[in-house]
């Protein structure tokens, strides 16, 4: 969740939205997103709205931040009743940051009781929380699990401690394997976030990560391309000289490294940058809380700087977790603007979410204009043409690597 938020109308403080949020409502899965913004250190490379305890002082304190995040679920509920949207059990529930697991894993239980009190919780609902390897002990997560978190995502990042020195990672590569063994103890599903093309990284580098990774047996690898972005401290080391800038070749290379790597031991690719353990037909281990944002579902986002969708509705809530704090206190909405989507922007979206998916994108879902690209896009091995004779629009490994020139052809 980056940092700047977007343009947009103001909010109503009482959180109501416009008519068309209900429409259809009930077709629609729903979600939650609870952004939790306190990290131990701010990493090098980081853009999300995330403080240190040092950054934050005053009234935003990490002791009362569930009690807070609670209050805003018991608001959502509210809003979304006064705004006739029918009552849905979550399908998924993601707990993000920041570093959740810096809060006490009951406070994490809290907020997700309060959710569940509200709205009620699938049956095999998914429910997620990021964490940092040396966030958590066998205990706090055994209390999750208990809680009914089924999944934890690990931010492992790289296996190489040059690395992890540079992308301002505070464990150890042993830390993670020892991490993932408690959360396989307490019953979890596990995820593991690599990162690749950091400043200094080479191509051994990225395979011994890969590597390491595989061998703490996850359920599903997230691979992510280092972005630099402006005001980091990451993007001024690369600006002075201080260490090397990213590449798109290097970028380039470990994508298909990865792609190859994973695949062979087992996992499949299901989006641009992620991949689930056992074969496409066994979608398990696939992140559903990331799938309903790619089908364009309903979800809830609390938090300082969180963002929410409720049928072509969005908004985004206030940064700053004091400023956040101090409008549930008024009983009003923390929400800082939002935008109401027509067609052709909820349809522009559509393509751009549903084209990084294996499953493609549905050719008649593209406007006749972009229909006549379909031809050149499998000239040039960027889209698979057995699967567009059949209606479907799936990238080849070198359209994932292209994919936004792809969707610059498709949206003329």
């Amino acid at each position: 969740m980056p940092s700047t938020l977007p343009l947009g109308d103001p909010a109503p403080a009482d959180g109501v939205l416009p008519p068309q949020a209900a429409a259809s409502a009930g077709e629609r899965s729903f979600s939650l997103y609870a952004h939790i913004p306190f990290c131990a250190v701010r990493c090098g490379y980081c853009d999300f709205n995330t403080y240190t305890a040092t950054e934050l002082g005053g009234g935003a304190s990490q002791a009362n931040y569930a009690a807070t995040a609670s209050g805003e679920v018991r608001f959502a509920a509210g809003a979304l009743d006064a705004s006739r949207v029918p009552r849905r059990r979550l399908s998924t529930v993601f707990f993000g940051g920041g570093t959740p697991t810096l809060l006490p894993a009951e406070d994490l239980a809290a907020i997700l009781a309060s959710a569940a009190a509200e709205w009620g919780i699938e049956p095999g609902a998914e429910v997620t929380t990021e964490a940092n390897p040396d966030s958590v002990t066998p205990q706090s997560l055994r209390t999750l699990a208990d809680a009914g978190f089924t999944r934890v995502s690990f931010g492992m990042q790289s296996a190489v401690p040059h690395v992890l020195r540079v992308l301002d990672r505070t464990h150890t590569p042993s830390r993670v394997p020892e991490a993932v063994h408690w959360a396989r103890e307490a019953g979890l599903d596990v995820s593991l976030d690599l990162i690749y093309g950091t400043p200094g990284e080479t191509l051994d580098d990225w395979r011994a990560s890969l590597d390491a990774a595989l061998a703490c047996e996850p359920d599903h690898v997230s691979a992510y391309a280092l972005i630099v972005e402006e005001g980091t401290k990451l993007a001024v080391q690369i600006r002075r000289g201080e260490v090397p800038d990213v590449d798109d070749d290097d970028h380039a290379e470990k994508y298909e490294t990865a792609d190859a790597v994973l695949g062979d031991a087992g996992f499949h690719w299901y989006e641009v940058s992620n991949w689930a353990r056992g074969d496409a037909s066994d979608r398990r281990f696939e992140c559903r809380h990331n799938l309903a944002y790619w089908h364009g579902g309903d979800w809830w986002g609390v938090g300082p700087g969180a963002h929410s969708h409720v049928g072509g509705v969005r908004w985004w809530n206030v940064k700053h977790p004091t400023a956040y704090a101090g409008r549930l206190a008024q009983g009003a909405s923390p929400a800082a603007g939002r935008e109401t989507l027509d067609d052709a922007t909820r349809r522009v979206e559509h393509v751009l979410l549903q084209i990084r998916l294996a499953e493609g994108l549905p050719t008649a879902d593209i406007a006749p204009d972009g229909r006549a690209a379909v031809a050149g896009l499998i000239a040039d091995g960027l889209v698979d043409g057995p699967a567009a004779v059949q209606g479907r629009l799936v990238l080849t490994l070198r359209g994932r690597l292209l994919a936004d020139a792809v969707v610059r052809r498709l949206l003329p």
